[in-house]
């Protein structure tokens, strides 16, 4: 895992050093472009500048998508034979439905106490109208 993270990171700063340097290079319209518009007896004359910004960004370019091809790769390999989590299934059992009891205030009316589990039989109960629904 801490590959992957390690990995993530780089990709982060190659992204970051080539938005820098799509940014600086010299555009039609102008731009940010420190490429052009200075003296040439600087550090780098406009043409040199511009040829190094665009070895700079095409090998920026392929860095990032291979290492986007890794990563991809490495997280396919990590994810590869889980299963899926159901513990957060809400589906109704037929035993949890007859394990409901049939006045859902009775816990209520006990003063707290945790309600009875219900009678096996359904005669014992005759004036319930929900005794024969759970059957």
């Amino acid at each position: 895992m801490s590959l992957f993270l390690f990995l993530t990171v780089v990709q982060a700063i190659i992204a970051a050093a080539l938005v820098g340097v799509i940014l600086i290079q010299r555009s039609e319209g102008g731009g940010l472009g420190l490429g052009g518009g200075g003296s040439p007896a600087g550090l780098m004359s406009a043409r040199s500048a511009a040829d190094f910004l665009t070895r700079a960004t095409a090998i920026l370019a392929t860095l990032f998508v291979l290492l986007s091809i890794v990563l991809a790769a490495l997280a396919v390999g990590t994810t590869t034979g889980r299963e899926i989590d159901d513990t957060l299934d809400r589906s109704v059992t037929p035993a949890a439905s007859q394990a409901a009891p049939a006045d859902p205030l009775g816990n209520a009316a006990g003063g707290g106490a945790p309600a009875a589990a219900p009678q096996a039989s359904p005669s014992a109960a005759p004036n319930d109208p929900l005794s024969g629904a759970a059957e």
